[in-house]
């Protein structure tokens, strides 16, 4: 379900833009769509066919997704399973300070290889509708101002329904265009898409490394751009919006946390309006990749950010229930797979 899908059945109701608007932030807080206010009751808002045709509209917006599990971890995250209404499953991750992590694919087609999303390859799109309901089940829990587009999927795959999300949450969403981050391996259409937004998202660019032919071995779908080409296009973007690029590098123990990777990420970077997040690798037993030790971490840090480069560490919410993006559909799949298997045995 899209978006325009909800709206247009609004206007069929005899909804005027006044109640549309009303009843669409209604839903964004995860209120009932009727909900008046403090001052007008919905009967006395609303036209009687509006009224009359709200229970049917709000069971179909509340069927689209729901929450399988919940996982609350040290860190004050909430990883959340969120079954759709075909049973499949997304994550999105309620972070601290109020934000979330949201997922636009059931699976990835980008295949990186540290990522356990892209194990499964890409299953289907999202709607538009089931990206926000995401949000309005965070919203439930804690208030979300801040919504970052980096859980299962690569939004630039899918980037009508995301576009559609993003402009939406930022109109009637409450939430400062800033604070809505597309994440992307470095799709050319989002560098074309973006610009001509009405809401202009801020942008997080996976760049992981500096080596065109190590990127193309840890991304092997995503496309061909070098890193200095996808750092050129993130910095003219940064330079349109007035916010900086978020550069995110996956840390993985001896693969590129070398002293030769860290000088050259301070020449590629260095001078540019963005932030380098380092992101240590959400290890698990019998993995072919892990994470540098924490003191080499900080060594990182430190070294890169005293050589003009603003660097951050950012670990991966929710690691102390294995919590890493894609795992807790991995494990649900799992689960269900033995299910399926045990009643075919008895």
């Amino acid at each position: 379900m899209r978006i325009q899908d909800f709206q247009q059945a609004l206007t069929t109701l005899g909804a005027r833009p006044c109640h549309i608007g009303r009843i669409n932030r209604a839903w964004l807080q995860g209120l009932a769509l009727d909900h008046g206010t403090r001052h007008q009751q919905s009967e006395h808002y609303f036209p009687l066919a509006v009224r009359q045709g709200l229970p049917a509209l709000s069971q179909q917006l509340e069927a689209l997704a729901r929450i399988n599990t919940q996982h609350e971890a040290a860190d004050a995250s909430q990883r959340l399973l969120v079954e759709l209404a075909d049973g499949q499953m997304v994550e999105s991750v309620l972070l601290p300070r109020d934000g979330l992590c949201v997922s636009s694919q059931v699976g990835c087609a980008v295949g990186c290889t540290f990522c356990m999303t892209g194990k499964s390859g890409l299953l289907r799109q999202l709607g538009s509708a089931e990206i926000v309901a995401q949000v309005v089940l965070a919203r439930r829990i804690r208030p979300v101002k801040k919504v970052v587009f980096m859980g299962m999927g690569e939004p630039a795959h899918n980037l009508d329904n995301v576009l559609e999300a993003i402009d939406f949450l930022g109109s009637e969403g409450n939430i400062a265009h800033k604070n809505l981050v597309f994440s992307t391996v470095g799709d050319p259409r989002v560098f074309e898409r973006l610009p001509q937004q009405r809401v202009k998202p801020a942008l997080a660019l996976s760049l992981h490394t500096t080596d065109a032919e190590l990127r193309a071995r840890l991304l092997p779908r995503a496309p061909r751009i070098s890193p200095v080409e996808l750092v050129e296009l993130g910095e003219n973007y940064a330079r349109q919006v007035g916010y900086p690029i978020q550069y995110q590098w996956t840390l993985l123990a001896g693969v590129n946390d070398s002293q030769q990777e860290m000088d050259a990420a301070i020449a590629l970077l260095k001078g540019k309006y963005g932030v380098l997040n380092l992101i240590p690798y959400n290890s698990m037993e019998g993995d072919h990749y892990q994470r540098p030790d924490a003191a080499h971490i900080q060594h990182m840090k430190h070294y890169l950010h005293q050589h003009g480069v603003l660097t951050k560490i950012r670990d991966s919410a929710g690691q102390d229930v294995d919590g890493g993006c894609g795992q807790l559909r991995a494990r649900a799949a799992d689960i269900i797979d033995l299910s399926r298997l045990q009643r075919r045995l008895h």
